[in-house]
């Protein structure tokens, strides 16, 4: 996945969502979507569809290539949000 892999935490963070509340909302485990946005796993056709609904975008949007000199998203404050 290489550059690619931090595409799910970029869409992730806009929604200001956790890896936790990601994982729950797709059917994973947190420290597996930690690995894939990190590049270290690649996830099967499945995996990214089950993400890709969790994050209400096409599939294929989880597999662009960030623009040249694209950072990181920042990532989100520590702790669960204030009701």
């Amino acid at each position: 996945m290489g550059s690619r892999s931090f595409a799910s935490a970029r869409l992730r963070v806009k929604r200001a969502l956790s890896q936790e509340a990601l994982a729950v909302d797709a059917g994973v485990d947190r420290s597996y979507v930690g690995r894939i946005e990190r590049g270290v796993e690649n996830p099967s056709v499945e995996t990214l569809d089950r993400l890709a609904t969790a994050l209400e975008v096409a599939a294929a949007e989880l597999l662009l290539a960030p623009k040249q000199g694209e950072k990181p998203p920042a990532t989100l404050r520590k702790g669960r949000k204030k009701k």
